[in-house]
């Protein structure tokens, strides 16, 4: 995808996400991140995007701490969210190509893995708004959820912090049904796990289906549409998968 349809994306999904939380109240709970309320997410969120905005925008060439949680709640909480989502977008959609900042996932350039990174940030959490709103969640096209899946399983669990880890040598496939060569075969050892984007081989376990259920399924945000094998590997994914802000 190119980094203009992930910024088109990015201020679509800010915008279904502030609307949800709007109808659902700052004080609902956030049935797909317990212990979360709507503020909280909006504060996470909103946090995220100026963190993000000040690397493309400043040029930081190294990580760098985010700006901490506003004490705000309320009509003041979205509107100060909704400020720094439009800046995102507006700093991602006038950045050069060739913009140099810090950036923590491959990616052909900072600006590629910033929009990238952010669209799929903001679609996660626009699922989150939706679940406190009740009803059911707005859709993503396929290729945008395919390109979810691989950077999850390509990238954030190519890392070293990756908790998916077995004792013993495993095999778990992830197909999606409606995609040409929408498959991965990710191989969890007591190492980071180890993804090829095929179905060579045996695999213990399948998690299938079209593509805009399993990315969130595999975001945690919803049910795997199918599971096929040992659904222990099912499991393990959703008890050791999450992705950590700090």
């Amino acid at each position: 995808m190119k980094t203009a349809a992930y910024v088109e994306i990015l201020d679509r999904e800010g915008a279904l996400l502030a609307a949800a939380a709007e109808a659902a109240g700052s004080d609902a709970e956030v049935p797909t991140c317990p212990g979360w309320r709507v503020r909280d997410l909006l504060r996470h969120t909103g946090t995220v995007h100026r963190w993000a905005t000040a690397f493309v925008a400043e040029g930081h060439t190294g990580p760098r701490p985010d700006g901490g949680l506003p004490d705000l709640d309320g009509a003041p909480l979205l509107a100060w969210f909704r400020q720094g989502h439009g800046r995102l977008v507006d700093t991602l959609a006038g950045a050069a190509p060739d913009v140099r900042c810090w950036h923590f996932l491959p990616a052909p350039s900072p600006l590629a893995f910033w929009a990238r990174r952010q669209a799929h940030e903001t679609t996660v959490h626009r699922f989150d708004a939706e679940s406190a709103r009740g009803g059911e969640p707005t859709g993503v096209g396929v290729a945008f959820a395919v390109d979810g899946i691989d950077e999850l399983l390509c990238a954030f669990h190519a890392r070293p912090k990756s908790a998916v880890r077995t004792e013993e040598p495993r095999t778990l496939r992830v197909r999606a049904t409606d995609a040409p060569d929408a498959v991965w075969t990710v191989r969890l050892s007591a190492q980071p796990p180890v993804t090829e984007r095929n179905d060579a081989g045996d695999a213990d376990c399948e998690l299938s289906g079209p593509a805009a259920r399993l990315y969130p399924a595999l975001w945690n945000r919803r049910p795997f549409p199918a599971v096929s094998g040992d659904g222990a590997l099912a499991a393990l994914w959703r008890e050791r998968s999450g992705v950590t802000w700090k």
